[in-house]
């Protein structure tokens, strides 16, 4: 099986309150049921409060980031048997979630 990452910038869902407490309930439920059907790998948002840092191949580390780098927003990462499988579930984040979604998926790492 192949893993897809489907994931949302901050700047898409442009809630009101309500919509976002919502949107939290349904987007869950959505979570809650790829659990179920044993295809949820990870998922999350990127912490923004923290900002990130680049780790050298020195292992040195700074507070840059690789030019036009932007990684922001919530993310899932599913393991699906087929492309469709994968758009499907992305429909199914974008509904709950409100707002479009990406989707990528993973080159095969045999050893993963």
């Amino acid at each position: 099986m192949t893993k897809y990452l489907i994931s949302f910038p901050s700047d898409a869902m442009q809630l009101n309150e309500e919509e976002l407490v919502r949107a939290g309930v349904e987007s869950r439920a959505v979570i809650a049921q790829a659990k179920a059907a044993g295809v949820y790998v990870f998922g999350g948002g990127i912490n923004e409060d923290v900002g990130p840092v680049l780790v050298s191949a020195d292992g040195s580390t700074t507070s840059d980031v690789y030019p036009g780098s932007h990684l922001d927003g919530g993310f899932t990462v599913l393991e699906l048997p087929t492309r469709p499988d994968a758009e499907e579930w992305a429909r199914k984040i974008a509904v709950a979630c409100r707002c479009s979604q990406e989707l990528r998926e993973f080159m095969y790492d045999p050893a993963s």
